[in-house]
């Protein structure tokens, strides 16, 4: 049976490392388990082997509450009031429960400790009650639950409800080790600290890192208090441009992914994505591969059938999904494309190794664009100070002016184009700084480090590459020109 109190060790491990921003949600997923399999209730020995969202709304909350879709949140508490529905009940009420053994205050501290918030912000959120949301929300929290293993979603027809057996790891087996004998006190503080810089990145970091502080509390226990260890001296400033309430559901998506990864069969995906550029939704059906950190987001590189109905490659923005959440078909189903069951026969899917080789050979997070090679000019003095002994690629180096016509010569293929490069380097000086690299035509984060070069960084080659910079700066130019009086 579930029988884990709601301390704040349980609800950080129901968050998935997001304790913070997820403090009513991880009570709820909490109750809802409660509900489920504990040994009041067990609603998984009642309800039928596949059941709904209804068949769970109509045990957990009283008569007064309104089952409408469309009811807003303020008018289902309303038609509550004065009932014991747990729509009425504070966060406070629930940590009452007899199986936890800490006071309100302790509560707090703890829960301070594990989540940076000020104890005056937990003590407000002690008077909020979980369950005043729409039923959305809680649509969405079955659906939490099903992503992290406690309930098992069959297609569209329902949960199930699963063995004990089959129930997450708790806590306790969630055991990090670290070998601190190489690190001082002061060294192994700061790691800690830059890993806390990074926690957003994978989302069950948090859960480690909080394991890794009570280990080197143990070992090091003079300085056993966090608010005694070392002033911070390193800060990462990552520009991670979500929102909070847009990165609950970024994680709620990756932590469906990584679900996806961890079973033996895998699945192909499906959800409906925006594409930015024609302002538009578009379904999509693809085989997930990886997960990355790069341009300030989160991207899944997948393959199967694009936003622009071909059989591609694709990086998509984890917060451009529009679905309420991801579709999973197993591989027997008619809606998953024939390619890609062919390649799950044969034993050829795309691997996340073949990403990194592709990402190796040029400059580009689209590793599935064109490469195309890159010259840039710099004067001497720029590039001593900001691009010499820099690591951009590991195709970018240094060329001499006299190596450039040769490898022109080898590399540009169009007879055209390889004359309008010669010409341009003709016309430039030896002495000025040359360099060469691999790149993806149309990739946006190469684009950005090119702009940001301006204006001492020329673009000499490929030609279309240099015409987009040069239409750019005439652009970008016309807004600085003064108006004819």
């Amino acid at each position: 049976m579930f029988t884990y109190p709601p301390s704040p060790e349980v609800l950080q491990w129901l968050s998935r490392g997001q304790f913070a921003s997820r403090l009513l949600r991880s009570l709820r997923l909490w109750w809802l388990l409660n509900r489920l399999y504990g040994a009041e209730c067990q609603w998984a020995k009642e309800f039928p082997p596949l059941f709904r969202y209804g068949a769970l709304r109509d045990r957990l909350f009283a008569p007064s509450h309104s089952p409408s879709e469309t009811g807003s949140v303020a008018a289902l508490v309303a038609d509550c009031r004065g009932t014991d529905c747990v729509c009425q009940r504070s966060l406070r009420s629930f940590l009452s429960y007899p199986s936890l053994s800490q006071s309100i205050p302790e509560w707090i501290h703890e829960t301070a400790q594990r989540t940076g918030l000020t104890p005056a912000t937990i003590e407000a959120h002690l008077d909020q009650a979980p369950f005043a949301v729409t039923h959305r929300s809680l649509r969405q929290d079955l659906a939490v639950l099903a992503a992290q293993g406690w309930l098992e979603q069959v297609s569209h027809q329902g949960y199930s409800c699963l063995p004990a057996s089959q129930w997450p790891p708790p806590p306790a087996e969630m055991t990090a080790k670290l070998d601190w004998a190489g690190l001082s006190p002061a060294q192994a503080w700061q790691l800690l600290h830059i890993l806390e810089s990074v926690a957003f990145v994978q989302p069950n970091l948090d859960v480690v890192i909080h394991t890794l502080w009570e280990q080197l509390g143990r070992l090091h226990p003079s300085t056993v208090k966090r608010s005694q260890s070392p002033s911070r001296r390193i800060f990462l400033h990552l520009d991670y441009i979500l929102p909070p309430e847009v990165q609950e559901t970024v994680d709620d998506f990756q932590q469906q992914i990584e679900s996806l990864w961890q079973t033996p069969a895998g699945g192909v995906i499906q959800f409906e994505t925006w594409v930015a550029k024609e302002q538009r939704l578009a379904p999509v059906t693809v085989y997930p591969v990886c997960l990355h950190y790069a341009r300030r987001a989160k991207y899944l590189s997948a393959y199967g059938i694009d936003p622009f109905g071909q059989v591609a490659w694709h990086n998509y923005r984890l917060d451009r999904i529009r679905s309420q959440r991801l579709r999973v078909l197993p591989w027997g189903d008619p809606e998953v494309p024939a390619i890609l069951k062919q390649q799950r026969k044969t034993g050829t899917l795309p691997t996340p190794e073949w990403i990194e080789q592709q990402l190796e050979e040029a400059w580009g997070f689209n590793f599935y664009l064109p490469k195309a090679l890159l010259i840039l000019r710099f004067p001497p003095m720029f590039a001593k100070d900001y691009v010499e002994d820099t690591v951009r690629h590991a195709t970018f180096r240094k060329i001499s002016y006299a190596d450039l016509s040769p490898l022109i010569a080898q590399h540009i293929t169009d007879g055209l184009e390889r004359q309008a490069v010669l010409e341009i380097l003709q016309r430039r000086s030896p002495d000025d700084a040359y360099y060469r690299a691999w790149v993806r035509m149309g990739d946006i984060n190469v684009t950005l480090r090119l702009r940001d070069w301006r204006p001492q960084g020329e673009v000499i080659a490929p030609l279309g590459l240099r015409q987009q910079m040069q239409a750019e700066v005439e652009e970008e130019r016309s807004h600085y020109v003064e108006a004819e009086p």
